[in-house]
């Protein structure tokens, strides 16, 4: 039988890439076949707490150890600091081990040792001491960010997003409402032992927040393709392209298919449904949740959304959900590696694209047509303000609509929707 590795080696693994390549940690975490959630909590916490521990590490190591070895430390002292749950002498004792386990790592052990062992003597001093450090460092965000959030939110919005984005994600289901009843679909969730709570957000779509630790794929219904893993804040801009049976309507950046989901849902069955994305795997998404969910009659094509008339030559659509790439700072709780790739250049870059697909994607709008711009981002520059610019550049359209979440208030993801009409 194979021996069962160290999870405190297995998080520090993912963490070094990270730190080193900036990776995406959610793609190795995907993968895991042991102590999943254990090694997912770790992992998450560790990236989205850096300011916190870089601020620790700097007080207290007097030479900056190799890259591996503060992956190993950073993965001690977050179970330390924030980990309740976790047994203090499992989580040193582990620890340590995973450092000496790593070629070299026998000196790196004994200074790991040293500190992890004195944040546990002084937990409480540096938990006061963290309270009156700056906000960047106190909520762990880019400086960069916090001050942006500041000048636009004020100061106490700024700080409530900060610490909505460093809560553990709720898992949130959709209800395929033309698959099952809600009422039906609780009664099945509750005969299986799982208590759901109705979000407040819900209107015409019905969202259900999970206990935390159940896995979705053993949720009653999940093969019947009776719901979708979505967040509230994805309706925001569905509401506003409202999609109607006997429509042709397009979903241009569509993966992984929760939008297009729930535009099926409101169109019926009836009429021409295209989801488009342009990378294999995120097609591959897309055409696993179109099985799971019955819904053959969605026509799923690959395509770039700022060259659509390669894909689509002379045809037309009478809505157009455009949902862009982004900074994705509305979801940066689910997200805990994004808020550190977010800087003025990335937000350049970023709003460029946005204009060329809005650019090429409204061209294939039919006269009186609508378009829906959305982002998950809270940055102006890639909502309100773009907006307003290609509006004034394109006098052949005019702004309907917009609408926002903002997780603080919402108790969604964040979100952004701007609902365009050609005259």
């Amino acid at each position: 039988m194979e021996k069962k590795r160290n999870s405190r080696l297995v998080a520090a693994e993912i963490v070094f890439e990270w730190m080193e390549d900036q990776s995406f940690p959610d793609r190795k975490l995907a993968q895991l076949k042991a102590d999943h959630a254990f090694v997912l909590e770790v992992v998450n916490g560790v990236v989205r707490n850096q300011n916190i521990l870089r601020w620790l590490e700097q007080q207290w190591v007097s030479a900056p150890p190799r890259l591996f070895f503060k992956a190993v430390l950073h993965v001690g002292l977050y179970q330390l600091l924030f980990m309740d749950n976790v047994e203090q002498y499992a989580a040193i004792n582990e620890t340590v081990n995973a450092a000496k386990d790593y070629p070299g790592g026998t000196g790196a052990a004994k200074m790991i040792n040293a500190v992890l062992r004195r944040a546990q003597r002084e937990k409480a001093q540096i938990l006061e001491a963290l309270e009156k450090q700056p906000a960047h460092i106190r909520y762990s965000h880019p400086e960069f960010l916090m001050e942006r959030w500041t000048k636009q939110y004020g100061e106490a919005d700024a700080v409530a997003l900060a610490q909505w984005n460093n809560e553990p994600p709720s898992t949130i289901l959709r209800v395929e409402q033309n698959a099952v009843d809600a009422a039906e679909f609780v009664d099945r969730l509750r005969e299986a032992g799982i208590e759901p709570l109705m979000h407040p957000y819900s209107d015409k779509e019905i969202f259900l927040v999970l206990p935390r630790g159940v896995a979705v794929r053993k949720v009653p219904g999940y093969d019947e393709g009776w719901f979708t893993v979505q967040d509230p804040a994805t309706s925001v801009s569905v509401d506003l392209l409202a999609p109607r049976p006997g429509e042709a309507v397009l979903d241009a950046c569509a993966a992984p298919g929760g939008k297009t989901a729930m535009m099926a849902g409101r169109m019926k069955g009836q009429g021409t449904l295209v989801a488009m994305d342009m990378h294999d795997d995120r097609i591959a998404v897309l055409k696993e949740n179109q099985k799971r969910l019955d819904l053959d009659w969605i026509e799923i094509v690959k395509g770039d959304a700022r060259k659509p008339e390669k894909t689509f030559g002379d045809r037309k659509f009478d809505a157009i959900l455009l949902d862009v790439p982004c900074t994705n700072t509305g979801v940066l709780k689910r997200r805990a590696d994004a808020r550190w790739r977010i800087d003025q250049e990335r937000i350049e870059t970023i709003t460029k694209l946005q204009n060329e697909i809005l650019d090429a994607c409204a061209a294939l709008l039919k006269e009186k047509g609508r378009i829906v711009y959305s982002t998950c981002s809270l940055e102006a520059e890639e909502n309100e303000d773009l907006v307003a610019r290609w509006i004034a550049k394109n006098p052949g359209f005019r702004l309907v609509k917009t609408g926002k979440a903002f997780p603080p208030d919402s108790g969604t993801d964040g979100a952004f929707a701007a609902l365009l009409r050609r005259k």
